[in-house]
């Protein structure tokens, strides 16, 4: 029997973007059997397109955020494949088709698949996710040239939501997104769960796509960077026990403090610096909810994850970040 796939279109205030998500969505050699379009607030004729197009359609009177949003499909969703995309991003034909190949081949739980950058589609939009001992999250490939290095199918723990492909159990197992982070980290904190539970997913280079990237919140704009910056630190707050932010204490130290100097770089650094200050803020209410008697294994899952993202960079090139990062910091 063939499975069922929902497809989850989280928006707000792109009704272009939306009809062409829902028109490429139908291109797709094997297109989703049900898709759902989740508005948050929008004051634009995004409604009529999704009603136009066949879509279901969830209203929100308000925008809650990427996380709310998805966490709503997913619970109103039929599938037993569950597809997250952004609007602003361009699915080849097979794509997928070629995803469920790949989690039937390799007995995966979750797929992603390559995507290339809209202006320039001979540079990695990203691939898969890693994070740092630091909270620093990585978006495998990010403005690399392709090549033999991001053409491999591999197995991965961190799927990135700009466009992946879950099954249903994945979300039973490890829970609904993190509501709080609002939007950015939210898959970073969800791979993170999917790590320590042990469920692998698949890259899957063959599935290609090409993504526009921030057309919602503005490329890089302050609050993207205030909410990464924030998230960053919430991500600490949930995932690290007490013994682990003393032990990974200089890591953490030398990794935050760079990315406030990645944020001074694009002129937002006092919007990055109130993020990290919102975060300390709230950090006891996160802390309340980190795992207890679980720091090997969170140190583990972080450790191997950096270790993965200090060998992609020697691979194809140290970002200064990462260059700046490794260079403080012994793996």
């Amino acid at each position: 029997m063939m499975p069922r796939i929902s497809a989850i279109v989280p928006t707000y205030n792109r009704a272009d973007l939306v009809q062409s998500i829902l028109a490429n969505l139908k291109t797709q050699t094997r297109p989703p059997d049900q898709v759902i379009v989740i508005d948050n607030g929008s004051r634009d004729a995004t409604q009529m397109v999704a009603r136009e197009s066949g879509a279901d359609l969830i209203v929100f009177p308000e925008n809650r955020g990427f996380a709310a949003a998805v966490n709503e499909g997913v619970r109103q969703a039929s599938g037993d494949w569950l597809l997250i995309v952004n609007n602003d991003v361009v699915l080849e034909p097979e794509w997928l088709e070629r995803l469920l190949r790949a989690v039937a081949e390799e007995n995966a739980l979750f797929a992603t698949g390559k995507l290339l950058q809209r202006d320039d589609p001979a540079k990695l939009d990203g691939s898969w996710d890693l994070v740092s001992r630091a909270a620093y999250a990585w978006r495998c490939g990010y403005g690399k040239r392709d090549g033999a290095v991001w053409s491999v199918r591999r197995k991965m723990f961190f799927p990135p939501m700009t466009a992946a492909l879950f099954n249903r159990q994945v979300f039973e197992r490890v829970g609904l997104l993190e509501t709080r982070f609002e939007s950015y980290y939210e898959d970073v904190d969800f791979g993170v769960r999917c790590a320590l539970a042990g469920l692998e997913g698949v890259y899957e280079p063959a599935a290609v796509a090409v993504h526009a990237g921030h057309t919602t919140l503005g490329k890089r704009g302050a609050r993207v960077l205030y909410l990464s910056a924030r998230n960053q630190v919430l991500l600490l707050a949930k995932h690290y026990p007490p013994e682990t932010v003393r032990r990974f204490a200089w890591p953490i130290l030398v990794g935050q403090l760079l990315s406030l100097m990645a944020a001074a770089k694009q002129g937002h650094f006092f919007a990055a610096l109130r993020g990290k200050w919102h975060g300390l803020r709230r950090w006891p209410a996160f802390r309340k909810q980190a795992q207890r008697g679980a720091a090997e294994a969170i140190e583990a899952a972080f450790s191997e994850s950096e270790r993965e993202i200090r060998s992609l960079q020697r691979q194809v090139g140290f970002d200064p970040y990462w260059r700046l990062y490794f260079s403080l910091v012994r793996a």
